[in-house]
């Protein structure tokens, strides 16, 4: 059978009808437990934290978009966090994680505030060339990735990197939320584990928080359903609901994220308030070479940073009347956020400065207006800096 493209897997794989009634939208199965015909004899269905049919449609939906050709298994969860955090209890007390130096700031906090009170310590790497062997212990379990990142927009080399990893016996988990798996499939490229904050742009209408974990490996995937249900950080039905419904336009919303991102990133190159300009797709970036080998198109994330430090940053921010400033990503508004100072002011401010998060860095989550409004909201805002 010839192969279907993103847009219609997207539409599809989330709209598997009602065997009850044929409606073309899963219902919303809004119950916290199921009547059993005896003692442990029942549908499949025990109690809602464990299972719940419309979780159930979005961890095979998400599953199937990270790996349309080989069979995976997906495990969903109430915010990208909880998916993280599961993740991480797979690994026993005096495991040792290598991450990459720029990681999204809860991510970090996690290791470093919490994981590392159960005896589970981080290594921060840039990943270059000799540098994980350098950062190796006996200890280590898992190498921990994300790319692009959050919100440096570096790039990592997911195939070279696995194949290092696993000739070491690691686990390699890469977080694909700022890519989504419409430009990018890390299980294709080697990876164990990938991640999703599916609040962002797999959900893509800031109106939930989620999260989701993706394999091919059936033994990892046991561990997950396993902690999935001790743990017991499950999204809610209706969550589930209005993921399905956010999947269906997921390819075409990230396409325009992409057009309108690549369009300003054009523009942007050439304006003088602007120090630094971080997207994957010029041909300037570090990663570019990579990026262009394993993903489809380069994302609708921007990171810069303005003239005036922080001051010029929140001019800038306070300036502009379609970039609202919030946290998140991914959402079909335009929205701006300062790392310095909201997502990664939990890091330390010598490694922030030390990994190149600057206080006039903000970070562009290109939405999906018009392109000609949003250049023209951008140019004013800098005007004011």
């Amino acid at each position: 059978m010839k192969k279907i493209g993103d847009s219609t897997r997207s539409v599809h794989v989330s709209a598997e009808p009602d065997k009850y009634t044929g409606s073309v939208q899963m219902p919303i199965y809004q119950t916290s437990t199921y009547v059993q015909e005896d003692f442990a004899i029942h549908k499949g269905y025990e109690y809602a934290r464990t299972h719940n049919p419309t979780r159930a449609l979005v961890e095979a939906a998400i599953a199937e978009l990270e790996s349309p050709d080989v069979p995976a298994y997906g495990t969903a969860f109430a915010s990208g966090m909880a998916a993280i955090t599961t993740i991480t209890q797979m690994l026993e007390s005096g495991s040792h994680i290598i991450a990459a130096s720029d990681l999204y700031g809860g991510t970090a906090r996690l290791f470093d505030q919490i994981l590392s009170k159960f005896g589970i310590e981080t290594t921060y790497s840039n990943l270059n060339e000799g540098e994980l062997e350098k950062c190796a212990t006996e200890k280590t379990k898992m190498l921990w990735l994300e790319s692009p990142t959050n919100p440096l927009l570096e790039i990592h080399d997911i195939e070279k990197l696995s194949n290092i990893a696993h000739k070491n016996g690691w686990i390699v988990v890469v977080d694909n939320t700022f890519a989504s798996p419409i430009l990018q499939r890390p299980l294709e490229h080697g990876a164990d584990i990938v991640v999703h904050s599916t609040t962002k742009y797999i959900a893509g209408h800031s109106d939930l928080i989620g999260g989701c974990v993706i394999t091919r490996n059936r033994e990892i995937d046991e561990q997950l359903k396993f902690l999935q249900n001790a743990l017991g950080a499950v999204p809610s039905p209706m969550d589930c609901f209005l993921t399905l419904r956010s999947i269906r336009t997921l390819a075409i919303r990230v396409e325009r994220h992409c057009d309108n991102a690549e369009k300003l990133v054009k523009k942007l190159s050439q304006h003088p308030k602007i120090t630094r300009l971080l997207y994957p797709g010029l041909k300037t970036h570090n990663g570019h070479d990579i990026a262009k080998k394993q993903m489809q198109r380069y994302g609708g994330m921007i990171s810069i940073e303005v003239i005036g430090g922080e001051q010029g940053a929140r001019k800038f921010a306070s300036a502009s009347k379609l970039f609202a400033t919030a946290e998140s990503l991914g959402g079909v508004e335009s929205l701006i956020n300062h790392p310095w100072s909201m997502t990664h002011a939990a890091i330390p401010k010598k490694r922030r400065e030390s990994i190149g998060i600057t206080p006039g860095l903000v970070r562009l989550s290109v939405g999906i207006e018009d392109f000609e409004d949003l250049w023209d909201d951008i140019v004013n805002a800098l005007e004011c800096i």
